[in-house]
């Protein structure tokens, strides 16, 4: 996907990134900027970055990759004018051969030369179109995070990376499911159609009310668990592959991009 450099033209967005680069906003970021992409992120030192972009390849539905930054660059104009990835999630995870060590609001103190990152589609972004066409998105509903899962389903690995794929679920009707599949196909930057529809357990799910990430959210007796690829997922896989040093997003925060929506429909 080629996105060209972006003047500041989404105000909604950009005051967003204000607040929770003045640390006014610290929590999940789902339903906020209405309208504009957000994004996960996966920092990695240069000698992993090769690596993790073949991965991110390999597996293009939990690692839809919408930017890449040179090694040391914190700006990434392609997404936004102002974003700086050191300020501009709500909160960050650090890892340490493969252990969560922090969960810092800035990362400024941590930042190195060496270090390249990568900005990846989410599935926050189809979000609007689902809530456009009267589907129930239950964790904004419930004013909660998304609840996400660690699946048995593996990624395709490389030399090093390898690890489960972690999803994100959705409670829906079944022909507001039908209609999800259809409305999230044709945005396959941010995640695209579902990997898993209904019965849990078929992906190693054991309790569906206890997310390994997240909020558990309500699933009424008319409705079926769907479930997409997740953003998430290099973190699992960091925590499997244990490099000596790496930074995320924390499960939820994401970034908020001056992109809008419409402009990663495929159709």
């Amino acid at each position: 996907m080629n996105l060209e450099s972006l003047p500041s033209l989404a105000p909604v967005a950009e005051q967003c990134r204000e607040r929770i680069r003045n640390e006014q906003h610290t929590g999940p970021t789902a339903g906020l900027a209405a309208g504009y992409v957000q994004a996960n992120l996966m920092i990695l030192p240069k000698d992993w970055a090769d690596e993790f972009l073949l991965f991110s390849q390999r597996n293009p539905k939990p690692c839809p990759i919408l930017a890449v930054t040179e090694p040391g660059q914190h700006l990434v104009p392609s997404l936004g004018s102002t974003i700086d990835v050191r300020t501009d999630f709500p909160r960050y995870r650090v890892w340490r051969n493969g252990e969560l060590c922090a969960e810092p609001l800035n990362i400024r103190d941590l930042w190195r030369d060496d270090l390249v990152s990568f900005l990846i589609g989410c599935s926050f972004s189809f979000e609007e179109a689902l809530l456009a066409d009267g589907i129930d998105v239950r964790h904004i509903s419930a004013g909660v995070n998304v609840p996400m899962y660690r699946s048995t389903i593996q990624t395709q690995a490389t030399r090093r990376l390898a690890g489960p794929l972690v999803v994100s679920m959705r409670p829906m009707r079944a022909a507001d499911a039908i209609r999800a599949i259809q409305i999230t196909s044709r945005f396959p930057s941010v995640h695209g159609a579902p990997v898993h529809i209904g019965d849990p357990a078929l992906i190693g799910i054991t309790d569906i009310h206890t997310p390994d990430y997240g909020d558990a959210v309500e699933i009424r007796p008319d409705e079926l668990p769907v479930f997409w690829a997740c953003g998430v997922t290099p973190q699992a896989v960091a925590a499997q592959a244990r490099p000596e040093f790496c930074i995320t997003h924390a499960p939820g925060h994401m970034l908020i991009t001056d992109i809008p929506n419409t402009r990663l429909a495929a159709l």
